[in-house]
């Protein structure tokens, strides 16, 4: 881990959040160091889109606590988020470019909001950030004209144009060939080493987990399994992770009666001679 003095940069205690009355997120808590690289892994429904939500302040949780820099997101006011969004840089999964804006025009976005600047600077500063992921001389293109891999460059440029502390990065590799998927991955490693940034990466993609990680945190039905450096979860004895790292499917054990009972909300006859003393179960 390329972590100098283990600064504590991101602090999630207790996190507990709800969609409605059911539970998504239940009692989250890890960190994340200084110049680090934490990958935060899971199922489809596990909650790490989830937890990203909330990391970046989209949402207010149930209860828990999120420090990011070392103040409570869960805190602060409307204006307090806005000044802390100049020091938070996110790529999101399909690049969320806007169609009918340039690729340095897209790139410009936070300076236009967040810096006083001219546009003959802001043009500068959006083609050194094209330069650093290799997108130099597309700035005039639309984002139509782009192939997948360079959307997602150009999005992680605009997502690094006020060089923030911290860089959230969801789902860099879907969508992509392995060799794009690859290229992209040296770039967050560039990234984090050349310009000391801390990159939390929302995947579910094993090869370019274990191949940016310096830890990663793995998250099942909304709780965390394990958080630990690549070694400790290639090596955990955890048979969820297991399943998750084999991609073997998840066989859940149902009592049938109850199963019924919760599609029709009719209590079922459980009298001796009605039930069995064995339990009918199926997997699903």
């Amino acid at each position: 881990m390329n972590s100098e003095n283990n600064q504590q940069l991101i602090y999630v205690k207790d996190l507990v959040t709800h969609y409605g009355s059911k539970k998504i997120l239940n009692n989250i808590s890890f960190e994340v160091n200084q110049g680090e690289i934490m990958v935060i892994m899971g199922g489809s429904g596990s909650g790490k889109s989830t937890l990203l939500r909330y990391m970046l302040g989209l949402n207010k949780p149930t209860s828990g606590c999120i420090k990011l820099l070392g103040k409570d997101i869960t805190k602060m006011s409307a204006n307090q988020m806005h000044e802390m969004k100049k020091d938070i840089g996110v790529s999101f999964q399909g690049g969320a470019l806007f169609g009918s804006m340039s690729v340095s025009e897209n790139i410009q976005l936070p300076l236009c909001e967040h810096a006083d600047l001219d546009e003959n600077t802001m043009r500068i500063m959006s083609q050194m950030k094209l330069e650093v992921v290799n997108l130099a001389g597309f700035e005039d293109l639309m984002p139509a004209q782009l192939s997948g891999g360079m959307i997602k460059r150009a999005a992680l440029a605009r997502a690094i144009i006020l060089d923030p502390k911290l860089l959230f990065f969801d789902e860099p590799s879907a969508g992509l060939d392995p060799v794009v998927s690859a290229e992209l991955d040296e770039l967050i490693l560039r990234l984090r080493d050349a310009m000391k940034m801390t990159i939390v990466v929302v995947t579910h993609e094993l090869e370019s987990a274990f191949k940016i990680a310096d830890r990663i945190t793995i998250l099942d039905r909304g709780e965390i399994l394990m958080c630990g450096t690549v070694n400790e979860v290639r090596n955990s004895d955890n048979q969820r992770i297991h399943n998750l790292l084999h991609r073997k499917p998840r066989r859940d054990i149902v009592d049938v009666d109850e199963y019924l009972q919760r599609l029709t909300g009719k209590a079922l006859d459980t009298t001796p001679e009605n039930k069995n003393s064995n339990p009918k179960q199926a997997d699903y």
